[in-house]
C-alpha cells in the first residue's frame, strides 16, 4: 500500500496479546434425515434447546476474554482508503496486459474473457451464437434435463437474446464497448438484477410478495452490463448463504465438475460449478464467510473477496460482492469494472482506487505457522510447494507472525454471521412471525441460533474484532506490503454423503473447519484472494480435487492481491506437474457456438 495513502477508520496499530494456539475439538452433532428434522423442531420451538445448541457451538467465548475491556467496540470493520483532496475519482483501467490470451497449447486451458473478445472482434464468432449455444446447456425445465442446469437458478431467454443481439450489432458496426462486450457471465441468486427474482436459494412461491422481480440492478452488476457483459442467468446457491458446502435440497446441488462426488463449496456454489464446467469465464458472488473463496477453491477457480463496501455498500458488516474467474486476468477485469465508483453512494463512491504495488517494492509473506499447519497433509504439501516458489523464484521474504484469539475470533464471526442472517431473513419476509416457514430444516436450526445471540455477546464480538484489527494494522505497519498466506480451505474437497439431497444436512464441525482460514478477512473487512496451486487425489469418485492458496492483504490492497494471483497462476501453469486440471465434462462453449449452424 502507498505509504501516503490516507484512510478513514484505520485501526490503531497496536500489537495484541500473545495468545497460544491450542486447537479445540468441536463437538457439534452431525444431523441428517430424521435426526435433522427432530433437531430443527426442538431448537425452533424451545428456547432451552436453542440456547443449549448456541452454547455448545462455543459462540459465547468472547465475553470470557478479560483483555477485551481495553478495546473499543468495532461493530462495522469498514476501513476506507480515501480519495486525495481535490481530485475526482475515475474508473480503473482495463489495461492491455489483461486482454492477452493464454497460449493455445497451454495444458488445462480454460476459455477466458480475452478469448471471446478476440473472436467477436474478428467476426469469427458473435455473442448471439454464444448465448444460443449456452441456453440449451443451462436452462431448467427441459426434457431431458440440461446437463449443466444445476448451476443455474433461472435464465430469462428473452433478456439474454436481446442483450446478445445488441452486442452483436455493436461488433458488426465497429462500436463494441470493450473487452467484456458480449461475454457471458453469471450472477448469484442473492444479487439484484433487473427483471430477475432473488430466490436466495429458497423454493419459489409466486404468491409470496418477497419473491418479486428486482426493479433495479445493483451497482457492480450494472457496471458489468454497461461494459457489455451478458448476464445469462442467476446462479444457484446454498439456501440463505448460510453454509459452505453448497448442498441445496430444493434446487439441487450444483455439480463440482472436477469430481462430481464432492460438493462445489458455497454459498456461491453455482458460480463455482459454472466456472469448473467452462460455461462462463466470470461469475459474481457474495462473500460473508468465504462464500466466494470456498467454491472458487473447491472448483479450481480464482476468487476475490474485496475490502468491505468496495464494490457497493451492503446492509452487512461482513458481506461483499466479489468476482470469481476462470483465469487471473478474468478476475482482474471483473474487479476493475465492477468496482467503479458510484458517486451517488457516499460510502462506496469515496473509496480511492486500489493501486498496483511498485514492482521494486519489497515482497513479504506472513505465516502463522501453528494455524497454517492445521491443514491436511495433501493441502500442506501443495501450499508449501507454492510458497517455496514465491520465495525461491519471485524473491518473497517469509516472516513468522501470530494473530491473537484466532479460534475465539472464528466463533465470534460465525455467531455474527448467523445473527445477521436471521435479521435479513426476518426483515425480508412478509410476515416476520413466520420467518422460518419456507426454510429448509438446516436453516430453521441455524437461524434460530442466530436469533439466540445476546446483545452483550455482540458487543464483545465487536471488541474482539477491534483487537484483531489493531493487531493486523500493527503487522501491516511493521511489514509494509505484507500478504498473510494460508490454505484457502484446510481440506481438499468436501465429499458428498449419500442421501443429503433429501433434506440437506448439518455438520457444524466440518463447516467450522472448512472456514478456519477464510473468516478472518470477513470479520476484519480486509481483502483476500484465492488461487489454485495444486490437486489432491480423491477418496471417492473420479477426477481431481483442487487445492487453493489464499492471500489476505491490507485494506484497499486488491490490486496487490491480483498481482499475487497472477504469480500463482504462473506457478500452476508452469511449475505444477501436469499444469492445470480441466474436468473431462468441461464444455468448450466457443467451439460449440462456432459449430452451431442455427
Amino acid at each position: 500500500m502507498d505509504p501516503e495513502q490516507r484512510f478513514a477508520g484505520y485501526p490503531l496499530p497496536r500489537e495484541g496479546p500473545n495468545t497460544p494456539y491450542s486447537p479445540i475439538r468441536n463437538k457439534n452433532p452431525v444431523l441428517r434425515g430424521w435426526s435433522l428434522i427432530i433437531a430443527a423442531k426442538l431448537v425452533t420451538n424451545s428456547s432451552f434447546f436453542a440456547n443449549a445448541t448456541w452454547e455448545n457451538a462455543k459462540f459465547g467465548q468472547a465475553k470470557n476474554i478479560p483483555s477485551l475491556n481495553g478495546y473499543n467496540w468495532r461493530l462495522d470493520p469498514m476501513v476506507k482508503p480515501l480519495i486525495p483532496d481535490g481530485t475526482v475519482q475515475g474508473k480503473a483501467e482495463v489495461t492491455p496486459d489483461l486482454m492477452r490470451r493464454q497460449p493455445d497449447d497451454l495444458p488445462g486451458r480454460f476459455c477466458s474473457v480475452a478469448d471471446y473478445h478476440e473472436r467477436f472482434k474478428s467476426g469469427e464468432l458473435t455473442p448471439l451464437q454464444v448465448v444460443k449455444a449456452l441456453l440449451p446447456l443451462i436452462s431448467r425445465g427441459q426434457t431431458p434435463r440440461a446437463k449443466y442446469e444445476s448451476a443455474w437458478a433461472v435464465t430469462k431467454e428473452d433478456l439474454v437474446v436481446a442483450a446478445a443481439r445488441k452486442s452483436t450489432e455493436r461488433y458488426a458496426s465497429g462500436l463494441h464497448l470493450g473487452v467484456l462486450d458480449g461475454v457471458p457471465i453469471g450472477v448469484k441468486d442473492d444479487i439484484d438484477v433487473e427483471g430477475y427474482v432473488c430466490h436466495f436459494g429458497q423454493p419459489f412461491d409466486p404468491h409470496d410478495p418477497s419473491f418479486k422481480p428486482a426493479t433495479e440492478t445493483v451497482w457492480p452488476i450494472a457496471q458489468l452490463e454497461a461494459a457489455g457483459a451478458i448476464v445469462i442467468g442467476k446462479l444457484a446457491m446454498h439456501e440463505l448463504g448460510s453454509d459452505v458446502s453448497g448442498c441445496n435440497p430444493h434446487w439441487g446441488t450444483p455439480v463440482n465438475w472436477n469430481n462430481p462426488s464432492y460438493y462445489p463449496g458455497g454459498s456461491s456454489s453455482g458460480g463455482g460449478s459454472a466456472l469448473s464446467a467452462g460455461l462462463v469465464p466470470l461469475a459474481i458472488g457474495t462473500d460473508a464467510g468465504g462464500s466466494v473463496r470456498v467454491p472458487a477453491s473447491f472448483c479450481g477457480a480464482y476468487g476475490l473477496k474485496p475490502t468491505l463496501h468496495r464494490t457497493c455498500t451492503m446492509k452487512s458488516s461482513i458481506c461483499v460482492i466479489g468476482p470469481m474467474g476462470s483465469t487471473a486476468n478474468d478476475l482482474s477485469i471483473g474487479y476493475r469494472i465492477m468496482s467503479a465508483p458510484n458517486h451517488s453512494d457516499p460510502v462506496q463512491g469515496s473509496f480511492s482506487l486500489s493501486i498496483p504495488p511498485n514492482p521494486t517494492a519489497k515482497k513479504i509473506i506472513g505465516i502463522y505457522r501453528d494455524w497454517f499447519d492445521q491443514a491436511s497433509p495433501e493441502v500442506l504439501n501443495a501450499t508449501r510447494d507454492a510458497i517455496s516458489y514465491f520465495t525461491n523464484q519471485l524473491g518473497y521474504d517469509v516472516v513468522d507472525i501470530t494473530i491473537p484469539y484466532i479460534q475465539e475470533g472464528q466463533y465470534a464471526h460465525s455467531a455474527w454471521a448467523l445473527t445477521e442472517g436471521f435479521d435479513h431473513q426476518r426483515s425480508r419476509v412478509a410476515d416476520a412471525s413466520r420467518w422460518a416457514s419456507n426454510l429448509n430444516y438446516c436453516n430453521q436450526l441455524l437461524m434460530t441460533m442466530g436469533a439466540s445471540t445476546p446483545g452483550i455477546d455482540l458487543i464483545k464480538y465487536g471488541q474482539l474484532r477491534e483487537l484483531i484489527m489493531e493487531h493486523l494494522a500493527f503487522l501491516f505497519k511493521k511489514y509494509p506490503g505484507l500478504l498473510i498466506l494460508t490454505p484457502t480451505c484446510p481440506d481438499a474437497g468436501w465429499p458428498i454423503h449419500p442421501g443429503d439431497q433429501a433434506y440437506g444436512f448439518s455438520d457444524g464441525n466440518t463447516t467450522i473447519r472448512t472456514m478456519m482460514y477464510i473468516w478472518l478477512a470477513n470479520s476484519t473487512g480486509c481483502p483476500a484472494v484465492t488461487a489454485p496451486v495444486g490437486y489432491a487425489e480423491p477418496t471417492q469418485g473420479e477426477g481431481k480435487l483442487p487445492i487453493g492458496l489464499m492471500a489476505m492483504g491490507e485494506w484497499g490492497a486488491e490490486e496487490q492481491l491480483l498481482v499475487w494471483a497472477h504469480e500463482a497462476e504462473t506457478y500452476l501453469n508452469d511449475y505444477v506437474k501436469g499444469g492445470r486440471y480441466r474436468p473431462k465434462d468441461w464444455a468448450d462453449v466457443i467451439t460449440l457456438a462456432q459449430n452451431d449452424t442455427n
